[in-house]
């Protein structure tokens, strides 16, 4: 598949007819949509927890939509201990992924050692099309990339299926 043959994300997601995971491996993002609410986060310890909120508008309309088709939508995320601050504001918001119809796991990276893993964290959209999210080293975004190559779909579901397996459910989670 071209790049000018891929849909944006959200046509990416709204093409799902079964499942859509994400494997997170990066212990600091620092992306621009979420800079205030990070700083806010840090200041005051509070996350924006309206799942109906600005904040979230870019994602929960698509959750809820994509949950709503009967989609399962899971999220495992590989974190090193003790987690950074980025990964407890991450940790605080998640009960909106939650909310909204995502499963969320969480995994610390020792337990990971056993598990061939992807370079980039992605999404894997149905067993047929991953996405790798590329980040510059301070976590802002650097690019994507789609594959349909049989070989790094096994790979990927691989590498999800085994974290997701070893996973700790958000809500016995802490940070």
């Amino acid at each position: 598949m071209s790049q000018s043959d891929v849909p944006d994300f959200a046509e990416l997601l709204k093409s799902a007819r079964h499942t859509a995971v994400h494997l997170e491996m990066r212990d600091i993002y620092s992306v621009g949509d979420e800079t205030e609410s990070f700083e806010r986060f840090l200041r005051t310890g509070e996350a924006d927890l309206d799942p109906d909120s600005a904040f979230w508008q870019g994602w929960t309309p698509l959750v809820r939509e994509a949950v709503g088709r009967g989609v399962s939508m899971r999220r495992a995320r590989i974190v090193s201990e003790p987690v950074t601050d980025y990964i407890r504001y991450e940790h605080a918001l998640t009960p909106v992924n939650i909310a909204v119809g995502e499963q969320v796991r969480w995994l610390p990276r020792p337990q990971t050692s056993e598990i061939a893993l992807p370079g980039n964290d992605l999404w894997l959209i149905d067993d047929r099309l991953v996405l790798f999210h590329f980040f510059a080293g301070d976590g802002d975004w650097a690019g994507h990339e789609y594959s349909e190559d049989p070989a790094v779909v096994r790979l990927c579901a691989s590498a999800f299926e085994a974290v997701w397996e070893r996973g700790v459910d958000h809500e016995k989670f802490t940070v």
